[in-house]
């Protein structure tokens, strides 16, 4: 076996991609996909209809329910909570359940909340406790209930405040994908 689960999880997929370990409680469900080298903590519940990219971390107590794609190198905070139906009622389900898509180099803090169909652009950090309502841009940080935008944050981790301007007082622009001195 090229990929590592616990013997104590349930997992009836085998689209998991090599280097991958789950740990032990898990439960994922057959037709869900998991890429390579990613660590899937104790105590996650992954539906069917999810995508996960390579490299992608997932801490304990995080459900993801279908219509949620994770792309590579996303790292889920432990705690957070995804929604898939946005008028849920018991013993009712829509046709179709909202999607929500985590792009790339994404970070999303402990405890906070996805609503359902939205996007959490590249490289963006979601802070601890967050609920996030809407769109998040590529490249920003946001925290807070209903989470609003904080400021914006490089590929490389560096946050710049809502001015552009890091911890030195330094401001910043992007340029190419970068953010640069001015």
């Amino acid at each position: 076996m090229k990929y590592n689960v616990h013997n104590l999880a349930d997992v009836q997929t085998e689209n998991i991609g090599e280097g991958t370990t789950i740990w032990q409680f898990c439960v994922v469900l057959k037709n869900a996909k998991i890429g390579k080298n990613c660590n899937i903590n104790c105590n996650v519940f992954i539906e069917n209809d999810v995508s996960i990219g390579d490299n992608v971390t997932i801490k304990p107590g995080v459900q993801i329910w279908d219509g949620v794609i994770l792309e590579d190198n996303v790292f889920v905070g432990p705690n957070v909570t995804f929604t898939n139906d946005l008028i849920p009622r018991s013993k009712q389900y829509p046709l179709e359940f909202a999607k929500t898509l985590v792009k790339k180099g994404a970070s999303i803090g402990a405890n906070s909340t996805i609503v359902a169909g939205n996007t959490i652009g590249e490289n963006a950090l979601i802070g601890a406790g967050s609920v996030i309502t809407k769109d998040v841009p590529a490249n920003t940080v946001w925290f807070g209930n209903p989470a609003k935008q904080k400021g914006y944050i490089s590929s490389e981790g560096k946050i710049l405040d809502l001015n552009m301007i890091d911890k030195e007082g330094v401001l910043h622009q992007f340029v190419n994908d970068k953010f640069v001195k001015k």
